[in-house]
């Protein structure tokens, strides 16, 4: 990637372009974020940049990481994510990145943690159809009907759609737009809806997808 930033999902809202068309967007806190730690081929096999979003009390930071931030001379953060930058010779540890990083019109992919439904059911969970409500099926109109063959094979395969826990993964949605910058407050008007719930986090990088 070329350009990476944490930010914090505040909420929904709707803003206005110049022919009064209504734009639904996301608004996000995206920075400013601290580069805490550069990780190199020689030392760590790899280049990337660790950075670190929203301060944190210094009496909530256990030990190693105090010496962690102590040792970039970086403020301690609640927030540590790593963005493997195709070219990060221009950040230095204790530089600042800021939502300007980003301009109007720009694709982006933006990934968070989905909101979390707890256990469901397969209709819910995978999308499932009812069973009929006539002629007997009751009361099993929303159970999940047939898991299989007969004797052969005598199982069920693997993969299928079940019951279970739903939400609550690391999901990416990829091609959105920033509709408009405020570089002043940190905010990001990302067009449509992004993964989490309000004030969960986020990250927010160039589109791998777009040029």
């Amino acid at each position: 990637m070329k350009k990476g930033i944490i930010g914090k999902k505040i909420g929904m809202t709707q803003i206005f372009d110049e022919n009064g068309k209504v734009i639904p967007v996301t608004v996000v806190e995206a920075g400013p974020c601290a580069v805490v730690q550069k990780k190199t081929v020689e030392n760590d096999g790899y280049c990337a940049v660790q950075l670190g979003f929203s301060d944190a009390k210094v009496n909530r930071v256990n030990k190693p990481l105090k010496g962690h931030f102590a040792k970039g001379d970086v403020a301690p953060k609640k927030v540590l994510r790593e963005f493997r930058l195709e070219d990060d010779s221009a950040l230095n540890v204790g530089d600042i990145v800021k939502a300007d990083i980003f301009a109007d019109g720009e694709y982006v992919d933006v990934t968070g943690t989905s909101k979390g439904k707890g256990y469901q059911g397969t209709i819910k969970r995978w999308n499932g159809a009812r069973l009929k409500e006539t002629h007997g099926t009751g009361p099993v109109h929303r159970h999940a009907g047939s898991m299989g063959a007969c004797s052969t094979p005598s199982r069920i395969f693997k993969g299928k759609k079940m019951p279970g826990h739903m939400g609550a993964e690391t999901v990416t949605v990829q091609n959105l737009i920033i509709a408009k910058v405020d570089a002043e407050n940190n905010l990001l008007a990302i067009k449509g809806a992004v993964p989490g719930p309000k004030g969960g986090t986020v990250l927010v990088y160039n589109s791998v997808k777009k040029a």
